[in-house]
């Protein structure tokens, strides 16, 4: 427990025996009781205290939580399979295609239960097959598995445009998170991002600002994080896009699926941002990255873990993430 300590019912147990074993040789099973009440209401007591202390330090996040850390957690689908590693190489002249670093024998219903059951909220559903690809309507199928699985808990992302957001939400996603259909031919279209808003409304919707680095900052990429747009990463333009949206999401492109470290300086800029939510995406390899993004967003940002994650074949704790 942060913030102070608690005794043990154990030393509890042992004071009250050392003091009344003298006079009250069959005090046992009074003691017993006794030291529990004492325990409960003890650690009732302070967690009381360090809940209202935390949230009076901090700002409604849309999902009963506060400002501090999260993990939010993913489902990514490729080829009708669970799969992490969303780094992409080129396939042919004009095609690219997913690396893998695991491929899940557990179908998308599957880890959208154990998020369910763990009580973790605000986790995205991304779909990695275009709509032309042959694979579509089987990563389609998994990805509403997933929702019909937990509504409520989770967004989703991948194609998202006001055709088909209405039938996701339906299918129980939370939230849709738009990329492509907003940022065209290389810049905002702002016609798209009001239509886009109007159709599901701001509480409903989550922009993905995934970026990479070029000539010293920080641009947003769309198309499977391959064409540069000419939008750079800034507070400003975060605080404009915020007023038509709920939350973003930023995947730093550069590091993911990599598990190495994150973007520190990408952390930093986020961090700044006092406005929705923000998920940050990319690098996490152990808990010291996740103590450093800690660090360098300021607590502000919330975090998603993919191929590092032990239920992906990983070494990060996935019972240590939720505590976060």
């Amino acid at each position: 427990m942060k913030n102070g300590y608690v005794l043990s019912e154990s030393f509890l147990h042992l004071l009250l025996w050392l003091i009344f074993r003298q006079s009250y040789p069959n005090f046992i099973n009074i003691r017993t009781a006794y030291a529990s009440k004492i325990w409960t209401q003890l650690t009732k007591n302070l967690l009381t205290k360090y809940k209202h202390k935390k949230n009076s330090e901090s700002t409604y996040n849309g999902y009963g939580g506060t400002d501090f850390m999260k993990f939010r957690p993913c489902i990514d689908i490729h080829n009708g399979k669970v799969k992490t590693d969303r780094r992409w190489k080129p396939y042919g002249r004009t095609r690219i295609q997913a690396s893998e670093n695991f491929v899940s024998e557990q179908d998308a219903s599957f880890y959208a239960e154990l998020y369910k059951k763990a009580g973790i909220k605000g986790g995205h559903v991304i779909l990695l097959n275009g709509h032309d690809s042959p694979y579509y309507e089987s990563t389609k199928e998994q990805a509403i598995l997933a929702l019909h699985t937990y509504p409520g808990g989770l967004q989703i992302g991948g194609g998202v445009n006001p055709e088909n957001a209405g039938e996701y939400l339906s299918a129980g996603a939370s939230h849709v998170i738009v990329t492509s259909y907003v940022f065209k031919d290389g810049r905002i279209s702002w016609e798209n991002l009001n239509k886009m808003k109007e159709t599901v409304g701001k509480e409903k919707l989550v922009l993905d600002l995934s970026c990479r680095r070029k000539d010293g900052k920080y641009y947003i990429v769309t198309d499977r994080w391959q064409k540069f747009t000419d939008v750079t990463m800034t507070l400003d333009i975060m605080k404009e896009l915020g007023s038509y949206c709920n939350e973003f999401l930023v995947h730093a492109v550069d590091v993911e699926g990599k598990a190495r470290g994150v973007e520190t300086e990408l952390a930093s800029l986020l961090g700044e941002y006092k406005g929705n939510p923000v998920t940050y995406a990319g690098g996490v390899g152990s808990m010291k990255d996740i103590e450093d993004l800690r660090k360098y967003g300021k607590d502000r940002l919330d975090v998603t873990v993919g191929s590092a994650l032990d239920l992906f074949g990983g070494n990060i704790s996935f019972s240590e993430l939720i505590k976060l």
